[in-house]
Order: structure tokens, then C-alpha cells, then sequence
């Protein structure tokens, strides 16, 4: 097989038998590319031609020699789509042995995510506020991320229809599994004045569309619109923090859990297929109120 049918191949298993998402089938075809052309400069002749030991060369390789250097992160995708290429083509007969069996990701360092205090986001959101028409969609974007622990693609790939008896939205995630979210009070006011005062306006600058969120021609809005409206919205507040639509979705799990959600149900609202991944925030609250048991006992320190 050539390089691009072995490729293809895979990544057509991960599209349509495992449900990957565009996104994912995207930086696996990247990943894939790399390890092609490595293979070609070691003049080996796709993967039924690599062992163990080349695969323990191209670690070294892309930890130590390739410029410029990887980060940890991105080692460990690379080396997961190899591994499960080399799975895939085993399982089809078109190697006959998976090298990569025993092959082993670096160890990931844990980094927290970082959550803003509640005061940032509210001056997050008032620093969009107004009543002209991308100011109102801007509200809704911010009110809608912060509510609903969304990720920036859930939340610009929102449909009206989407939006379910006014309270509760219904958003796909990964792999197309989808989410059903409620909707605090403040989220439905800035939509519901979104929808009436602004989304009319816009939508009718270009053609039909079901599209909730809504750019200024009238189209579907982008993810790096949405990224670059959080971006501006940061520095008018004069916040210090770095500030992406992620980080709204952090301070949705970490608010909750600092007021008594259970993992469990936040696991369900983030979408989160493991509920070890949603532990992660618990980490946060707790380092929170060690800081706070620290500075607030008197026999703390």
C-alpha cells in the first residue's frame, strides 16, 4: 500500500466506525504525515516494514532531533496515531504484527486548568454589553459558554432549533454524542435578546441559515471570531489572566464544584466520557480552599 492508502485507510476507520470527529481525523492526518516521512527518510517502506526498534528510533526522534522541538503533548498524539494505525492494519491483515504494541506516550505532566474568579467573569461579560447588534450577540456568545461549560465548537455549531423550551440547550460533542445543558437565568435573558433585537437583523445580511450565533454578514459565526470577541472582551475588563472560550468552560466546572455540584453530574454537563478527566477540577477546588484554610486559621501556618 502507499503511504496515502495506508493513511486513508485508517482515517476512514476513525471517521466512520469510531466516530471521530473532524478536528481529531485533522491532527491525525497531520501526526501521519510526519511519520511518513520519517519512515521515507529511513527508506523504510510503510509500516509493514518498521520493528520495534524503528519506532523506538522515531520516539528519539521526535523527542531530541526534529525542529522544531515538540512539545510532550504533542509527542503523545503522534505516537497515539501510530499505535493505533499500526492496530489497524494488523487487525486487517495488511501487517502482519503490530510493532507497536509495547510502544509507550511520555508521561504527561498534570496541568490544572485554570478557572477565572466569578468577579472576572461577570466583568467578561459587561465588557461586551450594549445594545447594538454584535454587542447583544457578543452577550449571548459569553452568557451561553459560561452556562454551559460549552466548548467554543459546541457553541458556534448551535442551531436555533438547538435551543429546547427556552431553558435547556442540546449540544454535540465529540464524537457526536450528544448533551442536553440547562440554562441559568441570565443565559436565557442575553438569547432571548439576542434572538429578537439582533439575530433578525444579521441573518437577514446574508442567506438563510439555522445558525444560532450569527457574524456580522450574516453567516455562521467562526471559532476564531468567538475567540477573538473573549480576546477583546479581556482587555477592556483589564483582566491580567490569559483568557480563551476554554477558560470559561474551566470556570464552569470549577464554580460548580466550589458550590457543591457532584463530579458526577458535572462530568455529564461537560461531556466528559471518563469522569477521572472532570476529578481534574476537584484538584483546583481543593488547592482553593487550602489557600484559604492557610490564610484564614489561626494555627494554619
Amino acid at each position: 500500500m502507499t503511504d496515502a492508502a495506508w493513511a486513508d485507510g485508517y482515517l476512514r476507520h476513525l471517521t466512520v466506525e469510531r466516530g471521530a470527529s473532524r478536528n481529531t481525523v485533522v491532527s491525525y492526518r497531520r501526526d501521519l504525515a510526519i511519520y511518513a516521512d520519517w519512515l521515507a527518510y529511513r527508506g523504510l517502506h510503510g509500516p509493514g516494514t518498521v520493528r520495534e526498534q524503528d519506532l523506538a528510533d522515531f520516539v528519539r526522534f521526535l523527542g531530541a532531533q526534529r525542529q522544531p522541538p515538540l512539545a510532550t503533548s504533542s509527542i503523545a498524539r503522534i505516537l497515539s496515531a501510530v499505535r493505533g494505525l499500526h492496530r489497524f492494519l494488523a487487525d486487517e491483515g495488511v501487517i502482519a504484527d503490530d510493532v507497536s504494541r509495547e510502544l509507550r506516550p511520555p508521561k504527561l505532566p498534570m496541568r490544572l486548568p485554570k478557572a477565572i474568579p466569578v468577579e472576572d467573569v461577570e466583568a467578561l461579560i459587561a465588557a461586551v454589553g450594549g445594545e447594538e447588534l454584535h454587542e447583544l450577540r457578543d452577550t449571548a456568545l459569553l452568557e451561553l459558554l459560561y452556562a454551559t461549560g460549552a466548548r467554543v465548537s459546541e457553541a458556534v455549531s448551535l442551531n436555533v432549533d438547538d435551543l429546547v423550551d427556552g431553558d435547556v440547550v442540546r449540544l454535540l460533542g465529540k464524537g457526536g454524542k450528544q448533551r442536553i445543558v440547562p440554562l441559568g437565568s441570565y443565559a436565557r435573558r442575553a438569547v432571548d435578546a439576542y434572538l429578537v433585537r439582533a439575530r433578525p437583523a444579521l441573518s437577514a445580511r446574508g442567506t438563510a441559515t439555522p445558525a444560532l450565533l450569527l457574524g456580522l454578514r450574516g453567516r455562521r459565526m467562526s471559532r476564531q471570531a468567538a475567540w477573538d470577541v473573549i480576546h477583546r472582551a479581556a482587555e477592556r475588563a483589564g483582566i491580567a489572566a490569559s483568557v480563551s472560550p476554554h477558560t470559561l468552560r474551566h470556570s464552569f466546572a470549577t464554580h460548580l464544584l466550589e458550590g457543591g455540584a457532584d463530579v458526577r453530574v458535572v462530568q455529564e454537563l461537560l461531556g466528559h466520557s471518563s469522569v477521572a478527566t472532570t476529578q481534574i477540577y476537584t484538584l483546583v477546588t481543593a488547592d482553593t480552599l487550602r489557600e484559604m484554610y492557610t490564610a484564614a486559621h489561626p494555627r494554619a501556618r
